[in-house]
């Protein structure tokens, strides 16, 4: 009986914080439901194409299928679904991953530009890797992988 007593006075006094947790749980859900979740992080796309062949093409519709925010330069002005693409280096706020589908040559030209948008990542897929932009950016606290966007999606680790 001494026992019962015990669980009983413990469970009273944790039964308000176990009624808070599942209110805070319940109005998670609620606002899960009715979309008010804060949206997904904002990726830039560097060597977006309107060719729905091309990858960077396919990592666009991919990001936005995933609730994704995504921006978008090329050589040529155009739009991927809702997403315009850009020319030029354009200055876009709060970017947390930058995904290179540019050969390390022409990414020479992007590296004052990439590290001055302060990303968390940046991603090198397949045919863009480079050691010394990498470098750069590690240096600059800016984390970054060897890996394709796309299979990174696909496997729910992006």
């Amino acid at each position: 009986m001494y026992i019962l007593s015990q669980l009983i006075e413990q469970y009273t006094r944790i039964k308000p914080i176990f009624i808070l947790v599942v209110w805070l749980v319940n109005i998670d859900q609620q606002n899960f439901s009715q979309g008010k979740m804060k949206s997904k992080s904002k990726t830039l796309v560097i060597g977006a194409s309107e060719n729905p062949e091309r990858y960077s093409n396919m990592a666009i519709r991919l990001l936005r299928r995933n609730e994704y925010s995504v921006v978008a330069i090329g050589n040529k002005s155009g739009k991927v679904e809702d997403v315009e693409i850009q020319k030029g280096q354009v200055h876009f706020d709060n970017i947390d991953t930058v995904t290179l589908y540019i050969n390390p040559t022409l990414q020479r030209q992007y590296y004052v530009y990439i590290l001055g948008l302060y990303p968390k990542r940046i991603i090198f897929n397949p045919g863009t890797e480079n050691d010394d932009l990498r470098k750069l950016a590690n240096n600059a606290g800016i984390l970054t992988e060897y890996a394709c966007t796309l299979v990174l999606l696909r496997l729910n680790q992006y």
